[in-house]
C-alpha cells in the first residue's frame, strides 16, 4: 500500500464518518475507495465491514436506554439478525471473486435505489407499538441476510421493516436498528476474518478516519442539510454503479 493510496483511503474513511454520522451511506465510499485502489471486491466489501464496525457499537452504546427498556424483543430479533447475518457472511466468501464482481453493479444500484428511496420508505405516521409478528421477522432475517452479505443500504432496510411492523417511537426504533447492525456486522466480521478474506492494513488506517469522521459530522450536520448529504451519497452510489456496468 502506496502513501497515495494511503491518503486516498483515510480521506474516504473520514467522509464515510461524516455521512454516515448524518445520513448513512458510508459502505459506498469505504467499499469503492478500496476496490478502486485495487483490493479484490470479496475483500473490499469484508475490510469495509469492519471500517463500519466501531460507528454501529458507538451508535448502539448511545440508545442503550432505549434497547434496555425492550430488551427482551431486541434480544429474540438480535438471535434472528446473528443467524441472518452469519448466512450472508458465510454466502459472499464462498463465491469467487469473479463471481461476486459481477454482483457487484447490480447490488450498487439496489443499494444506491433504497438508499434514495430513503425519506420514501420511512412510515410518515407509525401506528401504535406492538411486538413484531411473523412478517416483520421475516423481513428483518431477510434483511441481516443481505447485511452480512453487503450491507449498503441496510440500515434503510431495516427502519423501513421495522416502522411498518412494528412501530412506536422513531428513536426507539432507530436504536434497535443500530443494535442489530451492530450485531450482524461483528458476526460478519468473525466469518470474515476466519475466511482470510480482510485487509488488515487497509483497515487500520480507514477505522480512526472513520472515527474521526463521525465526531466531525455532528458539526457538519449542524451546517449542511441532510438532503444535500443524501444527494452527494446517491450520487457516488450512481457512478460507482455506472462505473462497474462499464468495466464489468
Amino acid at each position: 500500500m502506496s502513501f497515495v493510496d494511503a491518503a486516498f483511503l483515510f480521506v474516504a474513511g473520514f467522509l464515510s464518518g461524516v455521512v454516515n454520522a448524518i445520513a448513512g451511506g458510508g459502505t459506498f465510499l469505504t467499499f469503492g475507495a478500496m476496490t478502486l485502489i485495487g483490493l479484490p471486491p470479496i475483500v473490499a466489501n469484508a475490510t469495509s465491514s469492519i471500517t463500519q464496525f466501531p460507528g454501529y457499537v458507538t451508535s448502539a452504546m448511545a440508545y442503550w436506554r432505549e434497547i434496555r427498556s425492550d430488551w427482551k424483543e431486541a434480544l429474540k430479533v438480535g438471535v434472528l439478525s446473528l443467524i441472518g447475518g452469519v448466512g450472508g457472511s458465510l454466502l459472499l466468501i464462498s463465491m469467487s471473486n469473479p463471481g461476486f464482481r459481477a454482483l457487484v453493479p447490480w447490488l450498487l444500484l439496489v443499494a444506491t435505489a433504497i438508499f434514495a428511496a430513503g425519506p420514501l420508505l420511512r412510515p410518515k405516521h407509525l401506528h401504535a407499538e406492538q411486538p413484531l409478528g411473523p412478517l416483520g421477522l421475516f423481513g428483518q432475517f431477510a434483511t441481516s441476510i443481505y447485511g452480512g452479505f453487503f450491507g449498503a443500504g441496510q440500515g434503510i432496510m431495516t427502519l423501513a421493516v421495522l416502522g411498518l411492523s412494528k412501530g412506536g417511537d422513531y428513536h426507539k426504533l432507530n436504536a434497535l436498528k443500530n443494535f442489530l447492525a451492530m450485531l450482524i456486522a461483528a458476526v460478519a466480521i468473525i466469518v470474515f476474518t476466519s475466511g482470510d478474506v480482510v485487509a488488515w492494513p487497509q483497515a487500520a488506517v480507514m477505522i480512526p478516519a472513520g472515527a474521526i469522521g463521525g465526531y466531525s459530522g455532528v458539526w457538519v450536520a449542524r451546517r449542511v442539510p441532510q438532503n444535500v448529504i443524501r444527494a452527494l451519497v446517491v450520487a457516488v452510489g450512481g457512478m460507482l454503479t455506472i462505473y462497474y456496468f462499464a468495466t464489468g
